[in-house]
């Protein structure tokens, strides 16, 4: 990936994003096996989430593409995590990755989250 490539993927996210759900959005964190990087977190928020540790989960869905691929069930999408207070919603292509976190939302609005984020992670495939 071109380095003025890699700089376009905040700004499209985020714009993805807050065109898919507006002010529901809480978080966005793009990732790769190697590293992470909160690209946006809503100011009501408290920054002092364990950001290191959300990703090493999220990193866990690189395997699980490998395991769900050429199922009965078609190519894996992303996931929703349901939490107390919001969702999770993680996306990977490739060898890299987004998680946003949102307040509670009517759940066709996922489906449209994450096919915003997947376009631009397909868009910025590194591969």
């Amino acid at each position: 990936m071109s380095d003025s490539s890699a700089n376009d993927i905040p700004e499209q996210l985020k714009s993805a994003c807050r065109t898919a759900i507006g002010d529901e959005l809480r978080s966005i964190t793009y990732f790769t096996e190697d590293g992470e990087e909160q690209l946006y977190l809503r100011e009501d928020l408290d920054p002092g989430a364990d950001l290191v540790g959300f990703a090493d989960n999220e990193r866990l869905g690189f395997r699980t593409q490998a395991v769900y691929q050429d199922t009965e069930l078609g190519g894996y999408r992303f996931n929703i995590r349901v939490f107390e207070r919001g969702y999770l919603t993680r996306v990977i292509v490739g060898d890299h990755g987004a998680f946003v976190t949102t307040d509670e939302m009517e759940m066709d609005l996922f489906k449209e989250l994450a096919s915003a984020v997947e376009s631009v992670l397909a868009e910025e495939d590194p591969e």
